[in-house]
């Protein structure tokens, strides 16, 4: 009997060192460099949001923090060099939207498990998807858009910055919901999309409202409707989607940031303590919200049951939509 209580006592000491230890830790990092890997080449919100925190936070921790573009595979590649890295807070993933569909697009042969080789770090922040059109098109609303491609089947062409990035899903749910067809051109990125739009080589294109904003203000391209539940207070005059006539239809472009599965708690929270900090500096607000995207800064849990519910809500459309990695 005495030897059982003394080695519960031992383990229960074991315990209390082990998190006194990792609680220490957690306070005295980071004491060498951090990296965040964005797996997507520079330019766009993903890269804006890596180099704005990134910066920030080298000056709270007094610490170097690199910013590792990673892309390819579409974004495999750097979310797997993530998954299999130590779990001790010193390697970060920028994890957008498209991240919760890859489950359904690549099935068993994704080189990681989206909801168990990472740990959730922060929601940092929220968009929306723009509709938008050439402007010799002859459409001026969804119902217009959605008139012409049933008059027109297979001639509209919609361009995506590639499978399974938010644009495609978008427009494969707008599909859908509205039992029309439209042909998919994927591009490796956003940039080559819109040129792609501007010379006449796609009808339409769903795209974040950071990476259009600058063409739709200087009027190279209509502006028909936005994916969220509300209208985005920089197009007051834009209807989103469920308002032009396909009620119950929402897709809001988030962006997160994680960590490898593992890293333990008490460096998680002080790592979300000080990001949400970052996140909610006025100069950050305002930066972001001039570009169309607007803070979170959650919890670790509330990133967490996002991800769950957004990798079962993008799974079941892709394979409705019989979606294959192109």
């Amino acid at each position: 009997m005495r030897i059982i209580l003394e080695k519960g006592l031992l383990v229960t000491l074991l315990g209390l060192g082990l998190a006194f230890s990792t609680a220490v830790l957690a306070q005295e990092f980071p004491d060498k460099t951090v990296r965040i890997v964005v797996p997507y080449p520079p330019g766009g919100f993903n890269d804006t949001l890596a180099r704005v925190v990134g910066e920030r936070l080298s000056k709270t921790w007094s610490q170097a923090v690199l910013i590792d573009n990673r892309p390819g595979g579409n974004t495999t590649l750097g979310n797997n060099l993530v998954a299999k890295a130590p779990p001790d807070g010193y390697t970060v993933l920028i994890t957008p939207l498209p991240f919760a569909a890859l489950p359904g697009l690549y099935g068993a042969q994704l080189p990681y498990d989206a909801l168990k080789d990472f740990s959730p770090l922060v929601l940092a922040a929220n968009t929306q998807n723009v509709l938008t059109v050439r402007n010799d098109l002859p459409v001026n609303n969804v119902k217009e858009l959605l008139e012409y491609a049933r008059k027109n089947p297979g001639k509209l062409n919609y361009g995506s910055t590639g499978s399974g990035s938010s644009n495609h899903l978008s427009m494969e749910l707008l599909m859908r919901m509205t039992d029309t067809k439209m042909t998919h051109i994927p591009y490796k990125g956003s940039a080559p999309a819109t040129l792609a739009m501007l010379s006449g080589e796609i009808d339409t294109l769903f795209d974040n409202i950071p990476n259009v904003l600058p063409q739709l203000k200087a009027g190279k391209m209509k502006a028909i409707a936005v994916t969220g539940t509300q209208r985005s207070v920089l197009f007051p005059s834009v209807p989103t989607v469920a308002e032009s006539g396909v009620p119950g239809y929402e897709v809001n472009v988030w962006f997160g940031m994680q960590l490898p599965a593992g890293t333990p708690k008490p460096m998680v929270e002080r790592m979300n303590r000080d990001i949400v900090r970052v996140l909610k500096e006025p100069e950050v607000i305002k930066k972001f919200r001039d570009q169309g995207v607007e803070v979170i800064a959650s919890t670790p849990v509330a990133f967490s049951l996002l991800l769950q519910s957004e990798v079962t809500k993008w799974t079941q459309v892709i394979r409705d939509a019989n979606i294959r990695v192109e």
